[in-house]
């Protein structure tokens, strides 16, 4: 199967820790036989970048070539169109809940966002989403299949604390609370996560540790060496670190966002927060750490394997395929 891959978001030599989702997703397709050749390009939010990616995009590729595309993110998509062959497209949560300013407001330039993720949809041959709830933004004209986003259970898995602490140089004497996101980015709340570890009793010891520019290999190792994973975020699809957390049997407290109440909510040990208040999330980190070093997560995501999520991800390949076919547009 021949796949051509364009994604507005891809690592740099500067940043070559951006979203290992979609490069480890890639690899693991690869490894299942797929040939995927990669387009990527920076949109920065800026028209005249989507502009110079479409007709590089168009100019560079002959698409007899390929089977079908498939978009990572809802603007990607964008640049693939209009497609001539099978188009399946990725929407991760961001692409369609929009984007947030440093105020916490959402922006005018991610409703439009919101608006070009549905016109490709109507447009796309079949659709993936990485959450249930995201399914009920999209209007499309095939299929909408829900698929989370896989873990790398081989690289992330449970190792003792201690050794995970020595190797990092952190210290054995505080409750580590680990939050695995940019402080930057708007959408994480940082300010909230610091609001809620303010409060939380001096008898705890806890420290809340910011998780930014880390290679994606060496981010396991800050999972064990934590006490518990807090996610505060305004929105999520299906957040990867929280089931990267439960792969290593890490503690995760949550607000209620994206799929984290289906992937936590019978793991005992993790909290989904019923309000966003700094007050109620203080609560759900001392009930953890007072009472929980470790959890029986890797059980709860077993069925999220990054090779499984792989062979779902071709059958929706396939069902493109099948579909342009039974509607006379050539793929051969």
């Amino acid at each position: 199967m021949q796949v051509l891959m364009v994604t507005s978001e891809w690592p740099t030599p500067k940043h070559p820790e951006w979203v290992p989702f979609i490069v480890q997703q890639v690899r693991y397709l690869r490894k299942t036989g797929v040939n995927i050749k990669v387009f990527h390009f920076r949109g920065q939010k800026n028209p005249i970048n989507y502009m110079k990616a479409w007709f590089e995009f168009h100019l560079r590729y002959d698409f007899d070539k390929f089977d079908l595309i498939h978009a990572q993110f809802g603007q990607a998509g964008l640049v693939a169109l209009p497609c001539p062959i099978p188009l399946v497209v990725t929407y991760w949560g961001s692409d369609i809940h929009g984007i947030v300013a440093p105020n916490g407001h959402y922006t005018l330039i991610g409703r439009v966002l919101q608006q070009v993720s549905r016109f490709v949809a109507q447009r796309a041959t079949e659709v993936i989403v990485v959450s249930g709830h995201l399914a009920d933004f999209l209007p499309v004209r095939g299929s909408i299949h829900v698929i989370p986003h896989g873990v790398d259970l081989t690289l992330f898995r449970p190792i003792p604390r201690f050794e995970a602490r020595q190797r990092l140089g952190l210290p054995m004497d505080k409750r580590l609370i680990l939050f695995a996101a940019n402080p930057r980015n708007p959408v994480k709340r940082y300010p909230l996560a610091q609001r809620a570890v303010e409060l939380l009793p001096d008898s705890l010891n806890a420290v809340l540790l910011a998780l930014s520019g880390v290679p994606h290999e060496r981010v396991p190792l800050y999972m064990n060496a934590c006490d518990v994973l807090l996610l505060t975020s305004r929105h999520e699809g299906s957040p990867t670190v929280v089931k990267e957390a439960l792969a290593c049997n890490l503690p995760v407290v949550s607000v209620d966002v994206g799929d984290v109440r289906e992937r936590i909510g019978n793991v005992e040990g993790c909290v989904v927060c019923e309000d966003d208040a700094p007050q109620t999330i203080a609560r759900a980190l001392e009930h953890v750490l007072r009472n929980y070093s470790r959890v029986n997560g890797r059980e709860a995501v077993a069925d999220l394997d990054e090779q499984k999520v792989a062979e779902r991800i071709i059958e929706v390949y396939r069902a493109a395929i099948g579909a342009s076919r039974t509607h006379g547009i050539s793929t051969e």
